[in-house]
This record gives C-alpha cells, sequence and structure tokens, in this order.
C-alpha cells in the first residue's frame, strides 16, 4: 500500500506559512506545558525549515502546523484534557503521512530546545 501526498495548493500554502510564521513561537509559549506532542511538533516545524525537506512536504507539515495555530479548533484548546485532542489527531495524520522527510536532525534539534526550555 502505498501514500501519497497530495499535490499541494501554492496560494494554501502560503497561507498556511504566514499563519506559522506569525502565531507558532507565540501559541507553543503559551499552552507548552498543556501539549503532550510537543517533541513532535517542533520536529515538524523543524522539518518545514529545512531547504532539504520536498514542498509538498512541507506543504502537509505547515498545514497541520497552521491548524495548530488556529484560534478555532473543532475542539477548543482550554477544554482540560481534550483541548489538543484535534491538533493531536491532525498532526499525526500529517507526520504519519510524511514519516520519512522528517529526519533525525530534525528531531534532535526539537529535543535540544526542549532541554533548554526546561533548563530555563
Amino acid at each position: 500500500m502505498s501514500q501519497e501526498v497530495t499535490v499541494y495548493n501554492p496560494r494554501k500554502f502560503e497561507r498556511d506559512r504566514a499563519r506559522v510564521n506569525h502565531g507558532f513561537w507565540p501559541k507553543l509559549r503559551r499552552v507548552a506545558r498543556r501539549v503532550p506532542f510537543l517533541g513532535e511538533l517542533l520536529a515538524a516545524y523543524y522539518a518545514t525549515l529545512d531547504p532539504k525537506t520536498p514542498l509538498q512536504v512541507k506543504a502537509v507539515l505547515m498545514a497541520a502546523l497552521a491548524y495548530f495555530v488556529l484560534p478555532i479548533d473543532v475542539i477548543p484548546d482550554f477544554i482540560a484534557g481534550f483541548g489538543f485532542t484535534d491538533d493531536a489527531a491532525v498532526l499525526y495524520a500529517a507526520i504519519r503521512s510524511v514519516a520519512s522527510s522528517i529526519r533525525p536532525e530534525h528531531r534532535t534539534r526539537a529535543q535540544q530546545m526542549l532541554d533548554k526550555a526546561l533548563a530555563d
């Protein structure tokens, strides 16, 4: 069974990238302690920054990251215990579809960021 990545829409990609560039770090700072998939979220983010990551993979990950950043969710983030369930599902599906493109160096960079944040 092969998985194909959908051809990206350049306008949507640019909208998603703008959303992520503007809102990723501010939202992450606000909610980091409540996000159980923080390492995967950061690894996906770093994969989108890597010039070696294929554009279609970046588009899939950028869409998932933009969903995380959006203030409106299917399940609002402030609902204790369930708030990030939809974000986790979207991110999981995105990562699963492009897993081979999230390389060890992306995960290492994510872990370094987490280690630094925990040390502060």
